[in-house]
This record gives structure tokens, C-alpha cells and sequence, in this order.
């Protein structure tokens, strides 16, 4: 029996992993959960798990993941709000299921530095850095690179010129998968896949160079390994969140799971393409901003993430264009003075600064 913590229990990530522990109800217990605003949906699943632990809207969650009894904790929070407790979770050397990216993005060396003085371990969940994950299980030899799929999201076509007219609606209506709304305007802008690189970076430690992303629209395949050989792993599967958080949970095992329907499987019997073209850097600035941001180390990518965050938001609440969330982003991150990103301080301290800033630069553009 897993005694499991679930953070942003009411968000797409949070509800897919129940969907897992009610498959197994002879493998999990529900210590605690922890989500946000949905207190109709939040009543549900107290009603159901029963938690001995529940916390809403502004939860010390980070206290709720240090106790003893506690095995994993799903972090599905969005933000930064996620990096507090996952820190707090590592020192107590407990294991992570990571979805929330923003706590790597805005904290790499550091996370990394405490699952390894601690003992914890952070289990990826995301799509791709998971299929990276379970392609390298067993492999002893040098990773060549890395490659991420992309989508392209909902504008891999349209008109350049058209872009500034988008709609939260158009932007939230991803082609091939299902997901919240801060991630899913995340995949339009392409932030999304500028994290998952920034991501795969810290926890398989490989070079930035030596990461590539590939345009691929039917998000069949979710990541590839190139080994020193030039042999390729990739791992391939409908678009499902199910899957990932199901092999984070069970690791390293591999369970089936008892409802067929739950987790796609990967129809062979119909004729299907697999595409792959290169990216536009021209239609996703969101990108390439985000890594050389990210490069340049200290603060810097927690700059990067509170303002994503803030012009995401703004966007999705009709203040500022599509197009305005780079300039957002990029007006905080070209003025941020930044500092070294040793410790939780230091890093609140950015986030708060580059919130404050995001803001005054959505309000200057609305």
C-alpha cells in the first residue's frame, strides 16, 4: 500500500491521478489532499478518499508532504506555488511525481541538489521528459541527444500575421491533447516546450546542446533517445496523461491497468502517418527566449517563470494579446537584476519581483 499526497488535486493532472488510485484500491491510500478554488469538485474527493489531510486554496502543503507515513506526492500543482513543497519533500527524502514544471524550471541545480543530499527522487510525469525517462531505463551508454516532440498547438499554421487577433478560446483548444489552461497556452506559445527542455536538462543531465526539439502534429510519439551508436528509443502512444502518471507511480514496475479504457492504447491495425518538421522559430519567440534566459543561469529562469505565469493569465483574462505574452516575458527578464539562485530566498525574492514587474508591464500594454 502507497500512501500518496496529491497536490492541485482538482486540476487535469490531479483528477487523472485519482483516476489511477481508484483503479488500485488495494495499492494507495490517500493521505492528503491539496487543491485550489474547484471547492465543489475538492468536496467530492474528500468525500470519496477521505484524507486525513485536505488543504484549499492557499495550502501549507509543505507540511502536509513531510509526514512520516507519506511515500509519494503527486505534484500537479501550476506556478511556482509548487516549489515550496516539493523542496520541503526531497529534504524528508521523499519521492516526487513531478508534473508541476515551474519548480525545476525556476530551481534545477537546487531541486537536484536535494534529491541527491537527501535522498528523495523526482519522478518525471510530464509526457515527454517521461518517455526520455522510460527509454534510458537500462542503458548503460552515453546519451547522443535528445529529441522532443512538439505538437506545433493550434496555430502551427495560421498566418503569422493573424496571430495577434487569437482568442483564448482558439488558444485553448489544443489539437491533440487535454490539459489545463496555463499549460495548454503554454503549448500554443511553445513555453511549454522551452520548459520540457529546460527540464530534461537538470534531471538527465545532458547537455544543452545535445537537446533538439522536432515538430511532430500527431503527438503519436512523445520523445526520442539517440545513443553514442546512432541507434534511436522512442516511445510511442495516444495522447494520455494516464500512462505517465500511472509509471511514475508504480516505478519501477510496470502494472496494467485493470480498466482497458483508462490508458489508449496504440491502434496499429489503421494506416497512420508520423511527421516531423522542424520548428519556426519565427511563429514560437516564446522559445528561444526562454533558453537563452535559462542559460544564463542564477535567477534568471525564476524571472522567466513568474512572468510567463502573469501574462498567461493576463491573456487568458482578455488584458493583453496573444502576441503580448512575449513581450511581457521578455520586458521582465531584460530588466531583472539577477542574483545566485542558492537558496529558497533568493528564489522567492525573484519570483515576487518579476510578479510585481509582469504586472506593471500588462498593465503599461492594457
Amino acid at each position: 500500500m502507497r500512501n500518496i499526497v496529491v497536490l492541485g488535486s482538482t486540476g487535469s493532472i490531479g483528477c487523472q491521478t485519482l483516476d489511477i488510485v481508484r483503479s488500485f484500491p488495494d495499492e494507495f491510500h490517500v493521505v492528503g489532499l491539496a487543491a485550489g478554488a474547484n471547492h465543489d469538485l475538492f468536496r467530492q474527493q474528500i468525500a470519496e478518499f477521505r484524507p486525513r489531510h485536505v488543504y484549499c486554496i492557499d495550502p501549507p502543503a509543505d507540511d502536509m508532504v513531510c509526514l512520516p507515513e507519506v511515500d509519494v506526492i503527486m505534484a500537479a500543482t501550476t506556478g511556482a506555488a509548487g516549489l515550496q513543497p516539493t523542496l520541503n519533500a526531497l529534504r524528508q527524502g521523499k519521492a516526487v511525481a513531478l508534473s508541476n514544471k515551474e519548480p525545476i524550471v525556476m530551481a534545477g541545480p537546487l531541486l537536484k541538489d536535494y534529491e541527491r543530499k537527501y535522498g528523495g527522487a523526482i519522478l518525471p510525469v510530464d509526457s515527454e521528459p517521461s518517455a526520455i525517462w522510460q527509454c534510458i531505463q537500462g542503458e548503460t551508454n552515453e546519451i547522443r541527444r535528445l529529441i522532443i516532440t512538439a505538437s506545433g498547438g493550434p496555430f502551427r499554421t495560421m498566418p503569422l500575421e493573424e496571430m495577434a487577433a487569437v482568442t483564448p478560446e482558439q488558444a485553448l483548444n489544443h489539437p491533440t491533447w487535454q490539459m489545463g489552461p496555463k499549460i495548454t497556452i503554454d503549448s500554443a506559445t511553445l513555453m511549454n516546450k522551452a520548459f520540457e527542455v529546460i527540464e530534461s536538462h537538470w534531471l538527465f543531465d545532458v547537455p544543452w546542446e545535445n537537446i533538439e526539439v522536432v515538430v511532430h502534429p500527431q503527438s503519436t510519439i512523445h520523445s526520442m533517445v539517440e545513443f553514442t551508436d546512432g541507434s534511436v528509443k522512442a516511445q510511442l502512444g495516444p495522447p494520455s496523461m494516464r500512462l505517465p502518471i500511472q509509471y511514475a507511480l508504480f516505478y519501477p514496475e510496470r502494472r496494467r491497468n485493470p480498466d482497458d479504457s483508462l490508458i489508449p492504447r496504440l491502434d496499429t491495425s489503421i494506416a497512420q502517418a508520423l511527421d516531423f518538421r522542424p520548428m519556426e522559430p519565427e511563429r514560437y519567440p516564446c522559445f528561444d527566449l526562454a533558453l537563452a534566459t535559462t542559460r544564463q543561469g542564477k535567477t534568471y529562469p525564476t524571472a522567466l517563470s513568474a512572468a510567463d505565469e502573469v501574462a498567461v493569465n493576463a491573456f487568458l483574462n482578455g488584458k493583453i494579446a496573444f502576441t503580448d505574452i512575449y513581450r511581457v516575458v521578455e520586458s521582465v527578464v531584460n530588466t531583472h537584476q539577477p542574483t545566485p539562485a542558492e537558496t529558497l530566498e533568493a528564489l522567492v525574492a525573484a519570483d515576487t519581483w518579476a510578479t510585481a514587474e509582469a504586472e506593471r508591464v500588462v498593465g503599461k500594454l492594457g
